[in-house]
């Protein structure tokens, strides 16, 4: 994504998270004006999914916040539509591939150059060193700008 520094929602992305917002908080709350879920519930939703899934390093949970917001605005909501359903994963595999061309890996472990040993739940205190250190917040903009061009290209009604 080459227009990165130009996207409103990465920029406002990285602030949330500099702000001490998980990865995926940031994402998804970075969105909130494409939405009707109040800032508590849309906090609370995508809490679970920092870290990599609660610090499991998982999935991203930069890319998770990008598929949430995904969800709220295009995804479907009858089980039995099978077209739908298949759209919209589609849809997630896209997103995902757009990040993972451009970072090697949707997996948090693979981007933040961890082993397979398991974390304990408490986060890193966010300090200038945590900055330096981690991709996060650059992960974070990304993630936003990938689904901000999205949006772009495939407006929602």
């Amino acid at each position: 994504m080459n227009d990165i520094d130009k996207s409103i929602y990465a920029k406002k992305a990285m602030d949330l998270f500099k702000e001490g917002y998980n990865c995926s908080q940031a994402v998804f709350l970075a969105f909130e004006d494409k939405y009707h879920i109040d800032r508590t519930t849309a906090l609370k939703l995508s809490s679970s999914l920092g870290g990599g899934m609660g610090r499991l390093r998982e999935v991203c949970g930069a890319v998770s916040g990008m598929f949430l917001v995904a969800g709220v605005l295009y995804g479907y909501d009858d089980p039995k539509d099978y077209d739908k359903k298949t759209e919209h994963y589609a849809r997630i595999q896209q997103l995902a591939k757009e990040f993972e061309i451009i970072n090697g890996s949707i997996v948090c472990r693979d981007l933040l150059g961890l082993g397979t040993e398991k974390e304990g739940p408490a986060p890193d205190k966010r300090t200038d060193e945590y900055y330096k250190k981690r991709p996060c917040a650059e992960l974070v903009s990304m993630a936003a700008a990938i689904m901000e061009q999205y949006i772009l290209e495939y407006p929602t009604d």
